[in-house]
């Protein structure tokens, strides 16, 4: 069963800053986790939030959570690494 990716304003708008290759990288885990957003190779559970997931793109974060009644993963933040945590 495959999900939708929705991205929200703040992650849309944090994605169109990103470099070309960078992009694509992030456009092959967004195909990914429409697949399974719960797959363990991909993601992880955000500790500090509970429904929130996390997913590593080299030193880049994405921050989703996902409806499963609507089948969609919810991209809230797109981040590097260090300050990614604290967007949260």
């Amino acid at each position: 069963m495959s999900y939708r990716v929705e991205l929200d304003a703040r992650a849309d708008k944090q994605a169109e800053k990103l470099e070309r290759e960078t992009l694509k990288r992030f456009q092959k885990r967004f195909r990914e986790l429409a697949q399974n957003p719960f797959d363990p190779r991909i993601s992880k559970p955000l500790t500090m939030s509970a429904n929130r997931r996390t997913s590593r793109v080299g030193d880049w974060r994405i921050i989703y959570f996902v409806d499963k009644g609507r089948q969609t993963v919810f991209v809230t933040a797109i981040c590097h690494r260090k300050p990614a945590y604290d967007k949260v």
